[in-house]
């Protein structure tokens, strides 16, 4: 099918957001624009998605997990711009737990002749195309089965793996230019971090504390990563400088709030192997092809959201108390799920996906 200009819509964060590739693709094919609206946290990563070719942002009331008030002004705005865009149609994403009819109901306000999403509610005329999807599908091929459901499909030979825009920079490159001081002088002098590829990535943070592995447990991890010879590089966001100071300590290299995520994209790229639990970054190393050690808290189901497409080990009882329960924080006392996981399970998993 061919559509001139075709809204997708993925309101949520930057996992949430990389996930959606194999359907930006697939619409891609089929459209001679796509345009993403996306929530704040998630535009950058939308930015990085082969297909888009324009990122709207937009702070979502019903959406954000921090979310803003309702504000009619800024639903006028939002359907201005939409009536403006004229889209052929809208494709509008969303996670099992949330709804996508307030959207389709703004963009049917504006305009949009033909709108696609899943939808467990009855959508009444809100929606042209209602997909439902079984519970236990990855969210890649979830996302993909709604593009098909509204005539879209992968270009011959696109494996619907998920993917970024390349090239990316080069992660020596990175590496001399971050802005951590101590970083950059080491690498000058040749005494820090060999840039090559093949370093060790621990991301030792996670956008929400109930998948996040203890400090203690990650310092301990860096130490026995470099016992083994590996080299590791400590990433995090710009809130996070403490915590990657924490654990990085004398053995390994500290670089938390120093990278864009073009950039982390890139350091993943050069890596032979992430170590890190269930956030954004696990999503950016499949997509970049590198294999992921899987700190993984049951609160959501791993079929869903464990990085999709390249070797995997997952470390974590998944069988623990808080399975399924989608707590932001833990509701077992000593988060059990992922104290139990050792520094030497983390370096035994490295080990295997190394040897995949």
């Amino acid at each position: 099918m061919s559509a001139r200009t075709v809204l997708v819509a993925r309101l949520d964060s930057v996992g949430d957001v990389l996930v959606q590739g194999p359907l930006v693709r697939a619409v891609a094919a089929g459209a001679d624009r796509v345009v993403f609206l996306a929530g704040p946290a998630g535009a950058e990563a939308a930015g990085l998605l082969p297909g888009v070719d324009e990122v709207w942002t937009w702070s979502c009331p019903w959406i954000l997990g921090d979310p803003p008030p309702v504000d009619p002004a800024d639903l006028a705005a939002l359907t201005d711009r939409v009536r403006a865009l004229a889209p052929d149609e809208a494709v509008v994403s969303t996670s099992f737990h949330q709804s996508p009819l307030p959207l389709a109901l703004v963009l049917r306000t504006a305009g949009v002749p033909r709108i696609s999403a899943i939808s467990v509610d009855y959508p009444g005329s809100l929606l042209d195309v209602r997909h439902r999807v079984r519970d236990d599908l990855p969210e890649p091929e979830r996302a993909l089965s709604l593009a098909r459901a509204a005539g879209f499909d992968l270009p011959a030979g696109d494996d619907g793996r998920l993917a970024v825009r390349r090239p990316l920079p080069a992660a020596a490159d990175v590496l001399s230019r971050l802005g951590d001081t101590r970083t950059r002088g080491e690498l000058a002098r040749g005494t820090g971090v060999d840039p090559s590829p093949g370093y060790v990535v621990l991301h030792p943070g996670a956008s929400v504390p109930a998948r996040a592995w203890p400090v203690r447990r990650c310092a301990e991890a860096v130490e026995a990563l470099a016992d083994a010879g590996h080299r590791v590089l400590v990433t995090g966001g710009p809130g996070e400088r403490e915590l990657t100071a924490a654990v990085a300590g004398t053995r390994g290299v500290d670089l938390g709030g120093d990278t864009s995520l073009v950039q982390m994209a890139a350091l993943l790229d050069g890596a032979a192997a992430v170590v890190v639990g269930n956030t954004g970054p696990a999503h950016l190393a499949a997509a970049v092809g590198t294999p992921v050690v899987s700190l993984f808290s049951p609160v959501v189901p791993a079929a869903r959201w464990a990085p999709y497409g390249v070797p995997t080990v997952l470390l974590g009882d998944q069988d623990a108390p808080c399975r399924l329960t989608r707590a932001r924080e833990c509701p077992v006392p000593g988060h059990p799920c992922l104290t139990s996981v050792t520094a030497d399970d983390v370096v035994a998993a490295v080990g295997k996906v190394l040897a995949a």
